[in-house]
């Protein structure tokens, strides 16, 4: 807590949020309702990105059938889909910046707070050099999946729903301080 003119302030409900946000792999199955699934999104869309060019979007996926066939699209990682409520795709157009994939990932930890935020589970399923159950690689799974234009890049997929349970969160006391590094 901070204190500022006698008057005493919660301090940093960021922090807390990080704190508590964690992946979460298993689902209930339900359906996101639509203003939480609209929360998520708008969330992706506020990310901000280089020169505002905005190279990202985004793919919802909701139709359970169509989460079955993604559930495949990563070795392992993939079967968290079959139960999730919904699958948002983030894709990119190469052609018009070279830094989408760091544009992407900052869309996925905006949508992952939020999801975290409002209730909701998820979990960060990268797509970049990754295996596709039965062989080929996840991108391309993806790829031919959405009948995407090859100058169209797929970075990633944020799987959510209703979790089964909510992780424990972080502890501040096992934070990994020697990862910090100060100037020589």
């Amino acid at each position: 807590y901070i204190i500022r003119k006698k008057r005493f302030f919660k301090m940093s409900t960021l922090l807390d949020m990080l704190l508590n946000r964690r992946s979460v792999r298993s689902y209930t199955g339900e359906e996101i309702p639509e203003e939480k699934m609209k929360l998520v999104l708008q969330a992706g869309l506020l990310s901000e990105s280089g020169h505002k060019i905005r190279p990202w979007e985004f793919v919802v996926i909701r139709e359970k059938e169509k989460l079955l066939q993604l559930s495949d699209c990563k070795e392992g990682a993939g079967k968290m889909l079959q139960k999730a409520g919904a699958a948002i795709i983030v894709i990119a157009d190469q052609e018009k910046s070279d830094v989408w994939i760091d544009d992407c990932a900052i869309t996925m930890a905006n949508m992952h707070l939020m999801a975290d935020s409002i209730g909701l589970g998820s979990c960060y399923i990268n797509a970049r050099m990754r295996k596709a159950v039965g062989g080929g690689d996840t991108e391309s799974f993806i790829k031919r999946f959405l009948d995407l234009p090859e100058h169209y890049r797929v970075s990633a997929l944020l799987s959510l729903g209703i979790p089964v349970t909510k992780p424990a969160p972080h502890s501040l006391d096992r934070l990994h301080w020697e990862k910090v590094h100060y100037e020589p």
